[in-house]
C-alpha cells in the first residue's frame, strides 16, 4: 500500500495526525471534515495513496471505490442524517479537489448548508 509522506490524510490515517474518526478498518478511514459545510459531514479516504480518481485502476480499485460508497449510508445514519446526504468527489484541479488524496465528501443535516 502506497503512502506519500506530506500527505495530510496519509498522516491521519497513519495516527500522526489527529482527527475525529467516524470509522477505521484497513483499508478506509472515515472522518469529520475540519470546515464542514453542514452539520453533518464527514470524509471517507482510503488509506493507500490514490492522488485522484483520476489515479484509480478499474480491475484494482473497484471494490475498494465500491466499498466507499457502500458504507456512506450507514455512517451517514449514524452521524444523524434522517433525511438524506449527498456523497461529493471532487477530481483535480478543474473539479475543485484541494487535498491531493482521494477522498468522498459526506454531507447532510438540515439546510441551508454553508456551501453546496
Amino acid at each position: 500500500m502506497s503512502h506519500d509522506p506530506n500527505c495530510i490524510f496519509c498522516k491521519i490515517a497513519a495516527g500522526q495526525i489527529p482527527s475525529r474518526k467516524v470509522y477505521e478498518d484497513d483499508e478506509l478511514i472515515a472522518f469529520h471534515d475540519i470546515a464542514p459545510w453542514a452539520p453533518i459531514h464527514f470524509l471517507i479516504v482510503p488509506k493507500e495513496h490514490l492522488a485522484s480518481l483520476y489515479d484509480t485502476v478499474p480491475d484494482k480499485h473497484q471494490a475498494l471505490l465500491g466499498k466507499m460508497l457502500a458504507l456512506a449510508p450507514g455512517l451517514a445514519r449514524e452521524q444523524g442524517a434522517t433525511n438524506g446526504f449527498r456523497t461529493v468527489v471532487n477530481t483535480g484541479a478543474d473539479g475543485g479537489q484541494e487535498v491531493p488524496h482521494l477522498h468522498m465528501h459526506v454531507i447532510g443535516g438540515p439546510r441551508p448548508w454553508a456551501k453546496g
